[in-house]
């Protein structure tokens, strides 16, 4: 069984890697045997925190940055990324942003960089990856999607079409690449203990509202995902496809 798991001999690429949830999974990635490509904009080129603890892992690490906002940054980064590294046998397409306004306030720029970190990047990446995966009929890719792809939120108007957005995607990938040996899958955090929620945490109203629907009693941490995405980015998943997988403590079943 232990087998179905582990990921030794791959290779995984990691966007938002430098804290919270990717970072956590991309240590995850590491225990279980994954050589990291990690990328974030602004991520250190050596000597970041992420890099000691997977290379103190004994796992090899490879640092990018790309501001994901920036459609030439996001093009070079590609263009590099695939030449230096050919084969990528796994994509966690975490990077993502939040920009907090009501509907009516909410500005154009907001609306931009909120799509265009959490959903066009997430695209193009996985296209221009996802066309390698093709070619050797093999590979994982797993989304970060999110409770508002499921739920409209407050006053995150952008943020929730564009995580609504990752979850079409994830679909509408899958359809196209699981007969070419590709699983596309997504997670979905609940509620986790990260800088994005770090508003709603000090909001005492809406912080206590949280945890009442919460039926496991608290909020994640960003840890509580990482079985998840080790289970979609191993041969355990192989069967697994189009699929938006909640890890809520519960959330989505109240």
């Amino acid at each position: 069984m232990e087998d179905l798991f582990h990921l030794t001999g791959k290779r995984a690429l990691v966007t938002g890697c430098s804290r919270g949830i990717g970072k956590a999974i991309a240590t995850a990635l590491a225990r279980a045997g994954a050589d990291i490509i990690g990328v974030s904009a602004t991520l250190e080129l050596s000597g970041s925190e992420i890099e000691k603890e997977v290379t103190a892992l004994g796992r090899k690490f490879h640092a990018y940055a790309c501001d994901f906002s920036d459609r030439e940054a996001l093009k070079s980064f590609l263009s590099t990324v695939v030449t230096e590294e050919p084969v990528i046998d796994i994509l966690i397409a975490n990077a993502g942003t939040i920009r907090r306004a009501p509907a009516a306030v909410h500005s154009d720029e907001d609306w931009d960089h909120v799509m265009d970190v959490n959903l066009r990047s997430q695209f193009v990446m996985a296209r221009e990856i996802g066309a390698q995966m093709i070619q050797r009929k093999s590979g994982k890719i797993v989304f970060t999607a999110s409770l508002l792809s499921f739920q409209g939120g407050i006053t995150v108007p952008g943020y929730a079409a564009s995580k609504g957005g990752i979850a079409q995607l994830t679909k509408a990938l899958s359809n196209e690449w699981a007969s070419q040996g590709i699983n596309v899958n997504a997670i979905a955090p609940g509620y986790i203990a990260t800088d994005n929620t770090s508003a709603l945490r000090a909001d005492e109203a809406r912080n206590s509202a949280i945890l009442a629907r919460i039926p496991a009693g608290r909020w994640g941490i960003a840890e509580d995902l990482n079985g998840s995405v080790v289970f979609l980015s191993s041969k355990a998943s192989d069967y697994v496809h189009g699929t938006v997988l909640t890890v809520d403590g519960g959330w989505m079943g109240r």
